[in-house]
């Protein structure tokens, strides 16, 4: 099968990882984030065939593939027919196992919820000694890494069972799949950003509720809505909106039927459910949408109607009414409607749901350069709005604001491109580890026979006065470690003690442990699992320590010198335009202003010097427009400054351009911020002489409280800039 570019990206990003953490012989977490309707599954599946027999690995892989309800079942389907034509993976049930073990490049699908019932027959010991911690013990035993697949993870992967069966499969990899991943402190992470897949033409642009409404529907069905109530405005206006899709389909001779999702309130009691889905009948009945003209199809637990083949794009089922669990692991690229009704509180939108109505209908031609066709749309009559951390930004668009006319500015800007190696020591550091350790000789060096760490601790004492500074003595007898936990605690903290200067968190203490480990194991042929005591003993003894510490304070060096030719780094954009469109994904409130460049115009955090200022540039009349500009990223406009000989990027707050086409930048500024500003404003005076016709700099007010007396600003040498005064700054006059 031929992927998309992001998709070939994210495998080979999931492949190299992989390697880097199995060859690390130390259990590890990998996160795989991607958009519903991105193709997970297919990416998964490529990733699996790359991995299995990869020349770069030691040993050979077994897969076990966990997903919760029946999603495990598809996954199978899917993946069977994927590898029907090659033969390089074997997907199995728990029944399919042969000599009781998961063999080289076999998938063992698993149902999440069952495993994790402790009286489920693949957990519990039999005569037969077939179940799963049987099957687990003979996989490794045999040599092969074990690796864990968890999809949708956040169904299920957070519980305390889920996390201690997670402890117990021990597998060497774990790989957690899904939109909105919840595996804490991953040693990877590869990252499908929701604007590859658009640009794919793999799911719509964005979905738009209430279109052309505040969340409370009103217009040509107001009438209805007060005589028959909210519900049947939601079912008419999702209609009509159904109805111009379909006729824009059949306008451009495309064959897809689009469909209308009904979804019923999840929580709500059963004669409460009745009475609503039998309402929603009567209602789709007098448009002559039924069941027996087989237009109207219902999935309910209880209850499937006209649901076989709904998914073909050409199906004659034009409305289906389903609950929000229907939303796991079922698709219908056709669905590109949804109405949602109210509940005793706020709807609360995720992508499960959301992310049904998503999916293009035909992704092999991408999207349709049309409207109607590439986006997706949602009728309510809730009067409110909860939206997930993971859909309100980039998945769910509540407000859009356009460019009203082309600006053509071709801006040099700059956006920084930051890597997370920064801080922490990523899986390149232990191949330095081991190269360091070869250069000092290390294992020459050291004493592994009979070493014992040695420790101190502190003798009973008491503070009477906290005014006076104590130096709390030391018990000079010595602690000898036996329990393990304490070992393993000594261990991490000299670990976190010889970090500097990356953060020790816990990806970068297991990081090193991890450099060490494998250390001992090509050296010594220790193995940590095995024998973690003798490690830590050898390490941390009071002959070895300083040896140790030298390797790794060499390796950090190395490491740092690798870090540091991308650290910093600036992207440059040659030909920066005002964006064409700024969709907003949080709540925002329009703002009624007539020169803003994008309309309508949206706020949602401004200072009051920037509510102000905003005030004053739209009754400006030698104004033509001006753009608040945004903060982040390449959508918005940035310079380059210096600071403490770093490059750092200035999100001036707004462009203005003037009526004779003069440009204007600049940053709002008040009290103890306009001293702050001072490197800013050199680089904002470098890039204002680079034109003729721009201007700017910093903007004020005289009156510093309350913003209502004259406007100035200031461009001069920063070393002008003095505290609380103003007489070397020029009053604005456009």
């Amino acid at each position: 099968m031929l992927l998309k570019n992001y998709q070939e990206k994210a495998k080979d990003e999931l492949v190299e990882k992989s390697i880097d953490l199995l060859s690390s012989n130390y259990p590890s977490k990998l996160i795989l984030k991607a958009p519903t309707g991105s193709g997970k599954t297919i990416i998964t599946a490529e990733y699996l065939r790359h991995l299995a027999g990869n020349n770069n690995l030691e040993k050979p892989i077994s897969v076990i593939w966990a997903a919760p309800r029946q999603l495990h079942l598809q996954s199978k389907d899917k993946l069977k027919n994927y590898f029907s034509d090659n033969c390089v993976l074997i997907c199995s049930d728990f029944e399919d196992l042969a000599e009781n073990e998961i063999s080289e490049n076999e998938i063992l699908f698993l149902n999440w919820e069952s495993i994790n019932k402790k009286n489920n027959i693949l957990i519990r010991e039999n005569e037969k000694n077939f179940y799963l911690g049987k099957v687990l013990d003979n996989t490794k035993f045999n040599s092969r890494y074990l690796i864990l697949i968890i999809d949708e993870s956040h169904h299920h992967a957070t519980s305390e069972i889920s996390q201690q069966l997670i402890k117990d499969i021990c597998p060497d990899l774990t790989l957690e799949v899904s939109a909105t991943p919840v595996i804490s402190s991953p040693d990877g992470f590869v990252n499908i950003h929701l604007n590859e897949v658009k640009k794919e033409g793999m799911i719509k642009n964005s979905i738009i509720i209430n279109e052309g409404y505040e969340n409370q529907l009103s217009g040509e069905f107001l009438d209805t809505a007060l005589k028959e109530g909210t519900n049947s405005l939601v079912i008419q206006c999702s209609l009509k909106k159904r109805e111009n899709i379909k006729k824009e389909f059949m306008k451009n001779n495309i064959r897809v039927n689009p469909l209308l999702l009904v979804q019923l309130p999840n929580k709500q009691l059963k004669n409460d459910e009745d009475a609503l889905k039998q309402e929603i009948i009567n209602l789709l009945k007098k448009q002559n949408i039924t069941t027996d003209n087989g237009k109207l199809g219902i999935c309910l637990s209880n209850q499937k109607v006209n649901f076989q083949n709904i998914q073909d794009n050409n199906n004659n089922v034009e409305v289906l009414i389903i609950k929000q669990a229907i939303a796991l692991g079922w698709d219908c690229p056709r669905a590109q409607v949804l109405a949602l009704f109210r509940e005793w509180k706020s709807v609360t939108f995720s992508i499960q749901t959301l992310g049904r109505i998503m999916r293009m209908p035909e992704p092999e031609f991408g999207h349709y350069q049309n409207y109607l066709l590439d986006n997706s749309f949602v009728y309510t009559n809730l009067e409110e709005i909860e939206l997930q951390e993971d859909v309100s930004y980039g998945y769910l668009r509540i407000k859009n604001s356009i460019r009203k006319e082309d600006t053509k500015l071709a801006l040099t800007s700059f956006y920084r491109k930051r890597i997370r190696e920064k801080t922490r020591l990523s899986p390149q550091f232990i191949r330095l580890f081991l190269e360091s350790s070869k250069e000092y000789q290390l294992a020459s060096k050291i004493k592994t026979k009979n070493q014992q760490v040695n420790l101190s601790i502190l003798q009973e004492t008491s503070i009477n006065n906290l005014d006076t500074t104590y130096e709390l003595k030391k018990d000079q007898s010595l602690l000898n470690l036996e329990n393990a936990d304490d070992l393993q605690k000594a261990f991490d903290t000299f670990t976190k003690q010889n970090l500097d200067p990356f953060y020790p968190e816990e990806r970068s203490i297991k990081r090193l442990n991890q450099a060490i480990y494998k250390f001992f194991e090509l050296e010594f042929n220790i193995h940590y699992e095995i024998d973690l005591r003798s490690i830590i003993n050898i390490v941390l003894s009071s002959y070895n320590l300083i040896h140790f510490k030298n390797v790794i304070y060499s390796s950090k060096q190395k490491y740092l010198k690798i870090v540091e030719k991308t650290k910093d780094s600036l992207i440059k954009i040659e030909d920066w335009n005002i964006p064409y469109e700024i969709s907003y994904y949080a709540q925002v409130k329009e703002w009624p202003v007539k020169n803003s460049i994008m309309q309508p115009f949206f706020i949602s955090k401004l200072t009051e010097i920037e509510k102000k200022f905003i005030t004053f540039l739209d009754k400006s009349e030698k104004i033509k427009w001006w753009f608040r500009n945004g903060d982040s990223d390449a959508t918005y406009f940035a310079i380059p400054y210096a600071e403490n000989d770093k490059l750092r990027t200035f999100y001036l707050d707004f462009i203005i351009c003037t009526v004779d086409n003069k440009l204007g930048f600049f940053d709002t500024k008040s009290g103890i911020t306009i001293m702050d500003a001072k490197e800013k404003l050199s680089g904002l005076r470098e890039f204002l002489a680079s034109k003729k016709n721009y201007f700017g700099g910093l903007v004020s007010n005289t009156d510093q409280k309350n913003y209502l007396n004259s406007w100035i600003y200031f461009n001069q040498c920063p070393s002008e800039l003095k505290k609380d005064k103003f007489e070397n700054w020029k009053f604005i006059d456009f």
